[in-house]
């Protein structure tokens, strides 16, 4: 697996996400509970960046129709929001959050 650096473990506080690219993917990163989460950045019912939604807890909510999904698996939590998104591998290394999409 080929993991890419995105962030320095130290840029997102708990509760924080960004928008990264990864392997040429935009990819959503987040802290939640100390813990790093990796997953499409695109919502997969109406193409809605979700770094511009919400975090709360392990629930990010799309901008566009409030459809959510878990954080931890991508699985998608409520309407109008029926696929999941794709999760990705995340570890630290060198106080670097890295990430593959392969």
């Amino acid at each position: 697996m080929n993991y890419q650096s995105v962030a320095a473990a130290g840029d997102l506080a708990d509760g924080e996400m960004r928008a990264v690219r990864v392997g040429g993917k935009d990819v959503l990163l987040a802290n939640v509970a100390g813990e790093f989460y990796a997953v499409d950045g695109i919502c997969s019912h109406a193409l809605g960046y979700l770094d511009e939604g919400s975090l709360a807890g392990y629930t990010i909510h799309c901008p566009l129709h409030r459809g959510s999904f878990d954080i931890r698996t991508g699985a998608p939590l409520s309407a109008p929001a029926t696929v999941p998104i794709r999760c990705y591998p995340v570890k630290i290394e060198a106080a670097q959050v890295c990430v593959a999409t392969e």
